[in-house]
């Protein structure tokens, strides 16, 4: 159990310590991992940026993901997603829905500057956690887009099957915790409040 993604984000740069002293860019998925993404980057003395993600809601479970979209319009589909009810039709929606969400987002959060280059680099993608894994697979496809050097996803928990999901993209995954009776990310969290996107600004400008 962490206390909040402070207490996470801690814990996880000390397992993240063998990547200190080589300047990595390390990138929150929005909105909770971007406090989280700041702590980490500060103490491995990196650079901190974001990498847009938006999961495809499930039919009647909107916190479930069957999918992702990534800035680019590449799309996951779950292997469930059938399962769910998600037809072709509802999944083309969803996608439409969640690029326009994502092109608000970029215009809100970082309006006056592109990107900072991964290329090259050691690259960190950083969230609260994994239920599916859906959306940290979009943003590991996106930014492997980029040419990093190294591509690792870190997370402080995560269900058995997200972390067997996302191994296949990333060159490392750094997971505190991989619980069997994994249910949803917030269990694990002592406080886990939804972040606005005002407080997203606020660290951004915070650096």
């Amino acid at each position: 159990m962490f206390r909040d993604r402070i207490d996470a984000a801690e814990q996880l740069a000390q397992a993240l310590s063998a990547w200190r002293g080589q300047h990595p860019l390390v990138l929150a998925i929005p909105r909770g991992a971007v406090p989280m993404a700041a702590v980490i980057a500060r103490q491995l003395q990196g650079d901190f940026d974001l990498v847009l993600v938006r999961k495809l809601h499930a039919p009647g479970a909107p916190e479930f993901a069957v999918g992702a979209v990534d800035e680019a319009g590449w799309v996951y589909v779950a292997p469930h997603a059938a399962a769910m009810r998600a037809t072709p039709a509802y999944l083309a929606t969803q996608v439409q829905e969640q690029s326009l969400e994502l092109a608000r987002r970029r215009a809100l959060y970082t309006p006056t500057r592109p990107p900072i280059s991964a290329a090259g680099r050691v690259v960190i993608v950083v969230d609260d956690g994994l239920a599916t894994g859906a959306t940290m697979v979009a943003a590991l496809h996106a930014v492997r887009q980029r040419g990093p050097a190294q591509l690792v996803c870190a997370v402080p928990v995560a269900s058995p099957e997200a972390v067997t999901l996302v191994k296949a993209h990333a060159d490392a995954v750094v997971c505190l915790q991989v619980p069997e009776d994994f249910r949803a990310v917030g269990q694990f969290y002592a406080a886990f409040p939804q972040l606005e996107d005002e407080e997203v600004v606020g660290v951004l400008r915070e650096g």
